[in-house]
């Protein structure tokens, strides 16, 4: 069990009418049905927390302590996820804290649970926001939740660098200056995915291809990413017409199944998450629909550890899962290693697919606050880039790049998820690793793929 500290108390008739009536509803079902927000101190959610010197609960601010917000799923789909994307930030901030901390002082860490839910994410980003004063927030994980808070982090000069929010919106928006370069992501957009998925179904044969897709901003953008990347390479996608999609909130799905399964295509791309991805591809195989040539494709947000047993095993034994193949965006920086090591200290286990973007998108902006010389969102907005490019010295280590910083050095951090080279939309560019469920239920990476972009 994760150990939370009690949340601090803010105003709450103030925030529901910041809100809105539609707003206020789905917050205080959120409150009702899942008990307290996590809020937290620098190491919220490490086992030991409550004895590290470092730690600063959130109603103890010191004078001109960064204050770092988190908005991500504890619980909902993106669970999986978001409780260790939660570790990796606090990990970081305990690291910081033990070296020297940031403008001399400790790192607060205030968290916010997105519940995977666009009502939630938009109560916690405000309550971050106006209540608590974050300079920045890591999240949110799903796209259609941080669509609910940017521009409420933008209104308030927030920094919001997401770890997993791959949407090709983004990018859209950010060309037309709605997000004020108050934006970023660690990990690349669907653009890139979509051509990634489109060589995976190349590489495996097929030629005529249906897609099943979750009916939100990821989903939806990366079936528009996919769709002209596998017709470019001389593929077909049955249902192009008409993509079959599904409700975020669905339990059952036979006549989604029959659709993207209709004809026998070569291979069918899911685009889920785990707990629904999971119970599509059980219903599927109780179907029969996995008994036949058809392959099943999955994007990144069906990479988890846990996906065999989350979808069960046949009548002979064998998992559902084994075989299926995917994409995710590589956690290949040359950081990686260093954070592995200091996470599986931590936390013994590996870290998961979205730990390292999280890790990195924390550490930018301590990094950036140090160079700023300030804890506002704007100022460290405006020194992003002045510490993640350029021709300051290359440094690995925040620890490093921190004491560079406080002598009054240049920096260019290159980080565990990538070289973390944000360009005019705030967007990174990386390889894609191809990862499968082998027959003993265990995820491993088979190879990688090469995508087109440029980060500059």
């Amino acid at each position: 069990m994760k150990r939370w500290t009690k949340p601090s108390k803010f105003n709450r008739s103030d925030l529901l009418k910041r809100l809105g009536s539609g707003g206020a509803a789905a917050l205080m079902l959120s409150i009702t049905a899942c008990g307290s927000v996590p809020q937290n101190t620098a190491q919220n959610g490490s086992p030991d927390a409550a004895s590290s010197p470092a730690a600063t609960t959130a109603g103890a601010t010191v004078d001109g302590q960064l204050k770092i917000g988190t908005l991500l799923p504890i619980t909902g789909d993106l669970a999986q996820y978001g409780t260790t994307m939660q570790d990796s930030v606090n990990l970081l901030a305990e690291t910081v804290n033990a070296c020297g901390g940031v403008l001399g002082k400790p790192v607060q860490i205030i968290s916010e649970d997105d519940q995977t839910d666009p009502a939630a994410g938009a109560a916690g980003m405000t309550k971050l926001a106006e209540v608590d004063k974050v300079g920045g927030v890591v999240g949110a994980a799903g796209s259609a939740v941080s669509s609910a808070a940017v521009d409420i982090a933008v209104r308030n000069q927030v920094v919001q660098i997401s770890p997993s929010s791959t949407s090709p919106t983004f990018t859209d928006r950010a060309k037309k200056g709605e997000f004020n370069g108050f934006w970023f992501r660690t990990a690349p957009p669907d653009t890139f995915q979509g051509d990634a998925l489109a060589q995976l179904a190349q590489e495996q044969g097929a030629k005529r291809v249906a897609v099943l897709a979750i009916n939100n901003d990821y989903g939806n953008g990366l079936v528009d990413a996919f769709v002209p990347a596998f017709k470019q390479l001389g593929g077909t996608v049955t249902n192009e017409s008409n993509p079959t999609k599904y409700a975020p909130d669905a339990t059952t799905f036979d006549s989604e199944l029959r659709a993207a399964f209709n004809g026998n295509p070569d291979a069918v791309v899911l685009v889920a998450y785990p707990e629904t991805g999971s119970i599509i591809l059980k219903q599927a195989q109780e179907q029969g629909l996995l008994n036949g040539n058809t392959k099943v494709l999955m994007s990144d947000g069906m990479k988890t550890d846990k996906l065999a047993e989350l979808s069960g095993k046949t009548g002979d034994g064998k998992f559902v899962a084994s075989g299926t193949l995917g994409t995710a965006p590589s956690a290949g920086g040359p950081a990686i290693q260093q954070f592995d090591d200091v996470y599986r200290k931590k936390f013994n286990r590996a870290p998961n697919v979205y730990d390292p973007n999280s890790w990195d998108a924390a550490a930018v902006i301590a990094l950036a606050a140090e160079a700023a010389k300030s804890t506002t969102g704007a100022a460290i907005k405006d020194q992003i880039r002045t510490v993640t490019s350029g021709d300051g010295e290359k440094v690995t280590d925040v620890c490093q790049g921190l004491a560079l910083l406080r002598d009054g050095k240049p920096i260019n951090y290159e980080g565990a998820s990538g070289t973390i080279d944000f360009n005019a939309e705030g967007d990174v560019v990386g390889s894609y690793d191809v990862w499968t469920i082998a027959d003993d239920g265990k995820l491993g990476v088979t190879s990688k793929i090469e995508v087109g972009g440029s980060g500059s």
